[in-house]
């Protein structure tokens, strides 16, 4: 049988990148951000920030807070047909907009 090699950061160089302008800033308004449960969530890695980053597949992904954990937040996602519960710092989330 062949073993995988690499971790879940490999192939993400173009994925996980940041911005031009953004590059080497860190927003502290991401850290404290505050969310509800309940609340619409979009997984946005903040590459510079590496705790608490959910793996490379679900990025983009639209979720919902199901609760708290320690300083991170539990957010459920549908993959295909199941419902997965992540575990992700809340500078690696972003409120969704409804209009």
């Amino acid at each position: 049988m062949v073993k995988r090699v690499g971790t879940s950061r490999t192939k993400t160089r173009h994925k996980f990148a940041r911005a031009l302008r953004e590059k080497g800033k860190v927003f502290i308004t991401r850290f404290i951000q505050k969310f509800e449960v309940g609340d619409k969530v979009v997984l946005k890695a903040d590459p510079s920030y590496q705790k608490g980053l959910y793996h490379a597949r679900f990025h983009g992904r639209v979720g919902t807070i199901k609760g708290k954990q320690g300083k991170s937040y539990l957010v459920e996602i549908t993959d295909g047909p199941k419902k997965k519960t992540l575990i992700v710092a809340p500078v690696h989330l972003k409120r969704l907009k409804v209009e």
